[in-house]
């Protein structure tokens, strides 16, 4: 066991109950540090009390059997987790029940660990933790795919005895099989969940309204049974002006089922009607036990149904059900609150589209706009937050973090698109007038303002007239947007607010002066005070005359300024 000779091992010796003898061996005394127990319920106790190298017994009638010799022992010979102790040529000293059973041998010890491990390969790292955690002396672990189905974690830690190395390891197994399952479901309908309403900038122009509805019928559909192996499946969506559940697709149910009247309550509609009603999954292991439950194929056994919700409103249902009792389990219904949730993202950017009453129409944009607007600028704050740790360090990670803001950039910049693809007459109420800013058009905007009102108010007023308006809620997260937007991305316009979290007004113009030749900032206050005189600072750092503005927005006053710094923007470009 790697003991030392200067070290004598403590061991405890358990008389047998037929020995008149209170003394152990004078073989074992003469070799070893040796403790005596009167029987096996003192060992246990003594065990508990003091660390012990061995235990020995003249006689074994009266020891526990199967379970061992102590209560602790017992514990980790049952364990669901493999643990092995191994030599300095990483064989087998000693291994618990799992391995032997994992390994279908009697008994693995003395064979090499990885024997019984052969055909698999690592899936993290690019060698064994036996060797990294001898190399390192210290505790480590890599995932180990020893099938399609079987996924091991192995942590291998030094055995220390006292203050030296033993040259041994403890090395534990965790099955994560089902959990590696589960992330990579998770993986799949996170992917899932971009490709439903994956639609090109050509692609949105040329499909009518009723084309990209049958597109994202055919991805759900498709999507419900390859990952998450669904065949008998419902979904419904709200109409509010009507109170009814609309069929949107179903598969493997009876027609009748599928073109049955429902509507939003918690009564005489089922439990689609129910969940509709109060936004909760709903799952049932035996349908029969159920009063909501209707039939919607014969044979009917277990169902499981979630709400499609959009930013807490419920706009539909998804129902599927199996032949078979107990078919779901609480990760079903997890995994189908989350693609409820990407259906939701590809159904209010998708549905809010096909409606032909111009209020309507105009309200739904609007809508989009407003809900996904500040999400979209939280990614991108976050995005370069991490991008600024990693600039010099990780061209990899930095490359996939300038992916994700071009990514969420795209995705707000498909949403304005499908909004300008509606026809003037369409997406505006009858008699009403535009004022056109062409200048505006397509100029980038950053708002700096810790309320939230203020940010959603700018996206508000300058996207209708074809700004493109991102927010921060810090000077610091302005700093890190303005330093990774560059060239045709950089910003025409910067508004902020004079009492940031952490800089003021001209502080913020002085450090964004260390990025920009030339910064096109306006600093906004409420009711005209400015206490700590930072326009005027920021004036004398050469603030335009003219970017002064006031909270809450005045739209005139709002235009002037955003107009008058593109022109500034232009002619330092120009020059």
């Amino acid at each position: 066991m790697g003991i030392g000779v200067s070290d004598p091992a403590k061991i405890l010796f358990v008389k047998s109950a037929a020995s008149e003898k209170m003394s152990a061996p004078e073989e074992l005394c003469s070799l070893f540090d040796v403790e005596v127990a009167a029987n096996w319920s003192e060992a246990r106790r003594l065990m508990k009390q003091q660390c012990f190298d061995g235990v020995f017994s003249d006689t074994d009638n009266d020891a526990p059997k199967k379970q061992f010799f102590t209560d602790s022992f017992w514990v980790i010979q049952k364990l669901h987790q493999g643990v092995a102790i191994l030599d300095q040529d990483k064989k087998i000293l000693w291994a618990n029940e799992q391995i032997n059973e994992w390994a279908d041998c009697e008994n693995v010890i003395g064979l090499p660990f990885y024997s019984w491990l052969e055909g698999g390969q690592w899936e993290t790292g690019d060698s064994c933790p036996c060797q990294t955690a001898v190399a390192k002396k210290s505790r480590t672990s890599a995932l180990y795919k020893v099938s399609s189905e079987v996924y091991f974690r192995i942590e291998a830690k030094p055995v220390r005895r006292g203050n030296e190395e033993s040259g041994e390891l403890l090395v534990i197994i965790h099955d994560v099989t089902e959990e590696q399952f589960y992330r990579q479901k998770l993986d799949a309908i996170h992917e899932a969940g971009v490709e439903l309403s994956n639609l090109s900038p050509e692609e949105v122009f040329h499909m009518e309204v009723k084309d990209r509805i049958e597109l994202l019928k055919s991805n759900i559909l498709h999507y419900t049974q390859e990952i998450l192996s669904y065949e008998k499946v419902e979904i419904r969506l709200v109409n509010h002006r009507t109170g009814k559940l609309d069929p949107l697709l179903s598969t493997g149910i009876d027609k009748e089922a599928a073109e049955r009247a429902l509507e939003v309550g918690r009564e005489a509609n089922g439990i689609t009607g129910f969940v509709a009603a109060t936004g909760e999954s709903y799952l049932v292991d035996d349908v029969t036990t159920d009063e909501l439950f209707i039939e919607s194929f014969s044979g009917a056994k277990s169902s499981l149904t979630v709400a499609i919700k959009w930013q807490e409103q419920v706009i539909g249902t998804f129902n599927v059900e199996s032949p078979e009792e107990q078919a779901f389990s609480e990760n079903d219904l997890s995994f189908l609150e989350l693609f409820a949730r990407n259906i939701a993202f590809a159904l209010n950017t998708l549905d809010l589209l096909a409606a032909e009453k111009s209020s309507a129409t105009q309200k739904s944009i609007e809508a989009i706009h407003r809900e996904v607007a500040l999400p979209i600028d939280k990614i991108l704050n976050d995005a370069v937050n991490v991008m600024e740790r990693y600039i010099g360090h990780e061209p990899e990670v930095v490359e996939r973090l300038k992916r994700i803001l071009r990514n969420a950039r795209d995705i707000r910049q498909v949403i304005h698109k499908i909004g300008q693809d509606m026809a003037p007459g369409e997406a505006m109420p009858a008699g009403a007038t535009v004022d056109h800013h062409p200048k505006l058009a397509g100029q980038r905007v950053l708002v700096v303002d810790a309320n939230e009102g203020v940010r959603n108010d700018a996206h508000a007023l300058l996207e209708r007239y074809g700004c493109i308006v991102e927010t921060a809620e810090s000077g610091g997260e302005a700093v890190y947007m303005v330093r990774s937007s560059v060239g045709s991305e950089s910003y025409s316009v910067i508004i902020s607010d004079i009492h940031l979290p952490d800089f003021s007004g001209h502080q913020l113009m002085l450090r964004l002066k260390e990025i920009m030749d030339q910064v096109p900032l306006a600093l906004m206050t409420g009711f005209g005070y400015d206490p700590g005189h930072s326009i005027v600072k920021a004036r004398q750092a050469g603030l335009h005359p003219n970017a002064i503005l006031y909270k809450p927005f005045r739209l005139d006053q709002l235009i002037e300024v955003c107009e008058t710094l593109v022109d500034f923007h232009n002619d330092v470009a120009r020059t």
